[in-house]
């Protein structure tokens, strides 16, 4: 329970004012890329002290305290699709862990009374609390990608900008920014070359926090800038309750004419799946992590072994779990970053095949490990002559595209990491084919093993029935007669095992049926054929949508199955 009382402590009452409604607390450290999610509690809003408690199995909990401070970050969801998630940071808070019982930590915690905290350059910095609201449009590289955020604490020496985690793909820290714009809500803005000082996932999911140094800031620019801290700490200290001479809403916070449509237009989507079976938590938490792995590999100077392995841990955990709502959840990452998405589901379908072979698979752990890793070479290989992995490839930039294994395996080098054979087995070879026609090395069937024989056959068919560069996706039956007509590409034992395994209506899939409804397939049989649905859409009320679960006992409801269609052609997510 928190405690009642008055807000003694300003930081107190922004901290119970973000607690008091739906929200994620998860604990941070520069020394992992494993967060940990927390429940605070006995807050006290005069002294600003409480209590943070978490469940953590293993004993190095002092790897996320630094001189006796913790660090974490609340996110509040966001309360529609038109708004977007309040994310705040709590930096350097005295913190004083106390195990409590077995894998329990109850964590003393406080917060001074100070709002306003001071760099290590000696600027104030400002938080944008309660509903705070700038835009930053980060120019990557000159007139060719611009990246959209929203800035979270603003000072004279630089800023925090939250962005979408897909959309960090083309950063890396000492990165130098031709271009920062920060504009506010009333229109005012302010625009200098930038410096990245620092990167990490923020909050819960799909998000990260970019640290920007202003850099070679004009004299106009200077004055400007003075300016707009100056109001956001106004701003700030109003939203917060502090009393005093000069604190006031400021008006650079008050939108101009028709502002709040241009807000929502570039609000951060919402990630949350309110009718989403349990499962697909776990696979979009192995999701994050994955990209928190590529943050640490880009930007910090070991290699995250323990985090790649607890996803590859998870992952077969989950198929060992429940294999059938395992595939059905993977379905959930069409909205994640397509070398996520490709590599989530074939590491999973190589799992899932693996341990229906041999659950106890001396290969098993190494080889999915692998092919988490596999495609982690595209996003390092992002710059300003690939600058997007979402657009149409000239043959220029598929060709640099080729190198991503070659490139992972220089980063992993650099960084002092070997993995084992099994798993280097498949970060070299998934992409390998029978006649020698594969890349990056040109081997020949009798070169390779079978488990990279089978990465080949689930990658063409993943690939095959998911739309990449503006290319269709085909049907399962469409991908199966494409790779069995290339027999000589693939292993023909393998494509086959696939097929019987997976059936032409496979798990995940969008069905249509005659009556013009729309389903997502959630079980089948043993011959393949869809025996669970989830309705979502009847094409005859195409504005409507619906969430029913039917058996095939009541398919006579939603007529005759036609076959597999492509959701984007009709509209369809697992958000509608």
């Amino acid at each position: 329970m928190l405690t009642k009382g008055s807000s003694g402590n300003h930081l107190a009452g922004v901290l119970r004012s973000l607690v008091s409604k739906e929200h994620t607390v998860t604990i941070f450290s520069k020394k992992t890329t494993r967060p940990l999610q927390a429940d605070i509690t006995n807050l006290d809003l005069e002294t600003g002290a409480f209590d943070l408690i978490v469940n953590y199995e293993k004993s190095d909990i002092d790897s996320y305290f630094y001189q006796g401070n913790l660090s974490f970050d609340i996110e509040v969801p966001p309360a529609s699709d038109e708004e977007t998630s309040e994310i705040y940071n709590f930096e350097k808070i005295k913190a004083k862990p106390l195990k409590k019982e077995s894998g329990v930590y109850e964590i003393k915690c406080q917060i001074t009374d100070e709002l306003f905290a001071r760099e290590a350059r000696g600027a104030v910095r400002i938080p944008f609390i309660l509903g705070m609201r700038a835009q930053a449009n980060l120019e990557v590289y000159t007139n060719e990608l611009l990246i959209k955020g929203r800035v979270r604490n603003l000072s004279t020496g630089g800023c925090m900008v939250d962005i979408a985690l897909e959309d960090s793909l083309p950063l890396y820290v000492t990165q130098r920014l031709p271009g920062v714009t920060i504009e506010f809500p009333n229109g005012e803005y302010f625009h200098s070359p930038g410096g990245i000082r620092h990167m990490r996932p923020f909050g819960n999911e799909g998000h990260a926090a970019v640290g920007i140094e202003f850099v070679d800031v004009e004299h106009d620019m200077e004055n400007a800038l003075y300016r707009l801290v100056s109001e956001s700490e106004r701003e700030s200290a109003y939203r917060a309750g502090i009393e005093g001479r000069g604190v006031s809403q400021s008006p650079v916070f008050i939108p101009r004419k028709k502002e709040s449509d241009i807000l929502k237009h570039d609000a951060h989507k919402s990630t949350e799946f309110p009718h989403a079976p349990p499962m697909v938590k776990g696979v979009r938490s192995v999701a994050r992590q994955l990209q928190a792995v590529l943050i640490f590999v880009k930007n910090w100077n070991a290699f995250p072994e323990e985090t790649l392995y607890d996803c590859t841990d998870s992952l077969i955990h989950l198929v060992k779990q429940d294999r059938k709502a395992l595939l059905y959840a993977l379905s959930y990452l069409q909205d994640q970053p397509e070398w996520v998405r490709h590599a989530l589901q074939v590491s999973a379908y190589l799992a899932d095949m693996m341990v229906l072979r041999d659950p106890h698979s001396p290969q098993l752990r190494e080889a999915v490990a692998g092919a988490l890793l596999h495609t982690m070479g595209k996003p390092l290989l992002m710059s300003e002559q690939l600058p997007s992995l979402k657009t149409n490839m000239t043959p220029q930039q598929k060709a640099i595209l080729r190198g991503h294994v070659e490139k992972l395996l220089e980063k992993i080098h650099a960084l002092g990491w070997k993995p084992s054979p099994g798993c280097r087995d498949i970060i070299e070879n998934a992409n390998e084919l029978l006649d020698g026609s594969g890349y990056p090395a040109g081997k020949t069937a009798r070169e390779l093993s079978e488990t990279a024989k089978t990465v080949s056959v689930i990658k063409a068919i993943n690939k095959y029935t998911h739309e990449r560069n503006g290319v269709s996706p085909r049907t399962p039956l469409d991908a199966y007669r494409w790779v069995h007509e290339h027999e000589h590409l693939y292993d023909r034992t393998i494509i086959i095992d696939y097929i019987q395994q997976y059936g032409l209506y496979p798990i995940g899939s969008l069905a249509k049926f005659s009556r013009g409804f729309l389903a997502w397939i959630k079980d089948i049989d043993n011959k393949g054929m869809p025996i669970q649905v989830h309705v979502v859409k009847n094409l005859s009320f195409i504005d409507a949508s619906i969430d029913t679960v039917l058996t095939s006992t009541d398919f006579s409801q939603i007529g005759r199955l036609e076959g597999v269609v492509n959701p984007n052609d009709y509209n369809v997510s697992h958000k509608t």
